[in-house]
This record gives C-alpha cells, sequence and structure tokens, in this order.
C-alpha cells in the first residue's frame, strides 16, 4: 500500500476541523493551530494515526474476521458503500437500528425473514398468494432490504467496526463498548477521540477527506484478504506436496517386503570366529 503523502492530506482538506467554540478539548494533543476561528488538524498525528489503523485492518482482514461500516450521514453514504462493497464487507448506510448489535439474535431473524421472502419467489409458492399479501410481504421486503441487505452476510458480529462520525453514531458506538468490539473513526475536532480504540484525527464532514481515508483504509483490508487469500493457497500447495509423499511412503512397503537388510544379519548371526574353534578342538582331539 502506498504511503500517504502530506500535500495530498491537504488538498483532500482533512486538516479542516470544526469552529473553535464546538471543539472537544480531548482533541487538543491533535491540534496544530487554530486560523480564523477555525481549528487546524495536525495532519502528521494523522498520518501515524491512520497507518495504525491500516496495519490493524489488515491483520483482522488476513483473520478471515469482519469490519462492520458504519455512517449515515448523507456526505458519506455513497463513498462507503461503493467502497465497502468491493472488499466485501459488511456496511451500514441508512439507519443504524438500536441493538444490531446487542441484540443481533433478533438482527439475524429479520434477515432470516427476507431470506425467506426470497424463498418464496424462488419455490413458487408466491403464487399461492393473494394480491394484498403480494403487497405486503414486496413492502416488507424492501423495508429489511433497506435497514439489513447490507448486512446479510454478517452471520456473527463482527471483529472490528469502523465509524465516521462518532457523534451522529453515537448509539452504534455505545453498543461496540458494550461488546467490547475494537473501534476505529474518523474523529473531527468536535469529538472525543479517547472512546475509540483506534481514533483517526480528520475531517469527518468533507467528501473528499471521507473518501481519501475509505480508500486507505479499503485497500489494506484489500491486502490483508490478498494475503489471506496467498497463505491458504500456500498451505494448498503444502498438503497437495504432503498428499504426494504420504502416497510414496504408503507404497513404500511393497518394495520393504523381503527386505536386505534384514536378510544380512541372518548371515552374520553365523560368524566363522564360532566356528573355528570347534575345528581346533577336533583337530587337538584326533592328535591326541
Amino acid at each position: 500500500m502506498s504511503k500517504l503523502k502530506f500535500e495530498t492530506l491537504l488538498e483532500a482538506g482533512v486538516h479542516f476541523g470544526h469552529l473553535k467554540r464546538k471543539w472537544n478539548p480531548a482533541m487538543a494533543p491533535y491540534i496544530f493551530e487554530e486560523k480564523k476561528g477555525i481549528h487546524i488538524i495536525d495532519l502528521n498525528k494523522t498520518m501515524v494515526h491512520l497507518d495504525q489503523a491500516c496495519a490493524a485492518m489488515k491483520q483482522i482482514a488476513k483473520s478471515g474476521k469482519k469490519v462492520l461500516f458504519v455512517a449515515t450521514k448523507k456526505q458519506a453514504k455513497e463513498i462507503v458503500s461503493e467502497r465497502v462493497a468491493k472488499v466485501n464487507m459488511p456496511f451500514v448506510t441508512e439507519r443504524w437500528t438500536g441493538g444490531m448489535l446487542t441484540n443481533f439474535q433478533t438482527t439475524r431473524k429479520s434477515i432470516r425473514k427476507m431470506a425467506m421472502i426470497d424463498k418464496m419467489k424462488s419455490d413458487g409458492s408466491w403464487e399461492t398468494l393473494n394480491k394484498r399479501e403480494k403487497l405486503f410481504k414486496t413492502r416488507q421486503r424492501e423495508k429489511l432490504e433497506k435497514t439489513f441487505g447490507s448486512i446479510a452476510d454478517m452471520t456473527r458480529q463482527p471483529a472490528a467496526i469502523f465509524i465516521i462520525d462518532i457523534l451522529k453514531e453515537h448509539i452504534a458506538l455505545a453498543e461496540a463498548h458494550r461488546l467490547n468490539i475494537p473501534t476505529f473513526a474518523m474523529v473531527d475536532t468536535n469529538s472525543n477521540p479517547k472512546l475509540v480504540d483506534f481514533p483517526i484525527p480528520a475531517n469527518d464532514d468533507a467528501t473528499k477527506s471521507i473518501a481519501l481515508i475509505m480508500d486507505q483504509i479499503c485497500e489494506a483490508i484489500r491486502e490483508g484478504l490478498e494475503d489471506r487469500k496467498n497463505l491458504k493457497a500456500g498451505d494448498k500447495d503444502e498438503a497437495d506436496a504432503s498428499d504426494v509423499v504420504n502416497a510414496v511412503v504408503e507404497a513404500a512397503p511393497v518394495v520393504e517386503v523381503a527386505p536386505v537388510v534384514e536378510a544380512a544379519p541372518a548371515v552374520v548371526e553365523a560368524p566363522v570366529a564360532e566356528v573355528a574353534p570347534e575345528t581346533e578342538e577336533s583337530t587337538e582331539n584326533s592328535a591326541e
């Protein structure tokens, strides 16, 4: 993964924070200066924290676990859904339903209900419904798809959660804390970075800033998935090699049925040295 340059972050407006009066004092270590009443984020620290977050994301993806992305603000919706879908990770961009993580069994029931309606359309039972029932189930399916469609493949709780704007997604953050799920987030100058395990100080309102950070995060995930794929391929090659070795070992006993090594001691067990004394003794007896 290519390392971001300082100028690239600058051009995307990652350094722009909120007005001074809206700041959170906990963000003080990440603020470079104040300019015209607006706080400027220290991009050097942004780069350091982004590298740490990317390294962690890569390891999670390499282990085969899922990362849930949450971004329901209008600036981030399309950016997140477009990029995250490419790396096959779950995401929520419409509305965070309370209890989506803490009451995960209920969430899974809703997803199964959606799958059941799809099954009805494929097995022919859909045609047995009357017009009113069809309309009801179609609307129900659309509603479920909007809320849970992007997490339909998430069969278990995610290994981590990535949030854009922790103030807006405070419910998702609270649920992640309750379940001890590691949290990643873009934190602006009005947020508290201490609430996040891997905070990335950056402008979470500008589309260019969000797109730039998401590109780096998704690239790290892509690399992790690629490493996992290569690792599996390597294991398969090793398995194929071991199969060949096992086949040779299994076939080897056929050759060892009449082992030469075991036959050799039989000849050696009748040493000439033992026969010689008997000959000498018999010669002496005959001489007497």
